[in-house]
């Protein structure tokens, strides 16, 4: 079983920064990848940003150049600095990790962008 807690979100005008984190209840270093989802109201979930073991990063073509994931391993963290926010990245923002069988999420962090 892992549990993951996000936080960071809130409210900023566009063009901001927000730094989101994410804490895993394992040992991070025990997960092969770990990740940053968003999702609005009435469409589906949608993958932000990933970063495996290794460091290896991905972004959606979005967020490229804006976003950077990241993780402390110290700390059992995953963090998503998110810049030059614009108000189509308005949404809840979900930490993931995948653990097979089972993928596991957070309880989502709102974060709102104004025009």
């Amino acid at each position: 079983q892992v549990q993951l807690v996000e936080s960071g979100g809130g409210l900023v005008q566009a063009g901001g920064s927000l730094r989101l984190s994410c804490v895993t209840s394992v040992n991070i270093l025990s997960l092969n990848a770990m990740a940053w989802y968003r999702q609005v109201p009435g469409k589906q979930r949608e993958l932000v940003a990933t970063i495996t073991r290794r460091d290896s990063t991905n972004y959606a073509d979005s967020v490229k150049g804006r976003f950077t994931i990241s993780r402390d391993n110290a700390k059992n963290t995953m963090y998503l600095q998110m810049n030059n926010l614009k108000p189509e990245d308005t949404a809840v923002y979900y930490c993931n990790v995948r653990v097979l069988p089972s993928d596991y999420w957070g309880q989502g962090t709102q974060v709102t962008v104004s025009s």
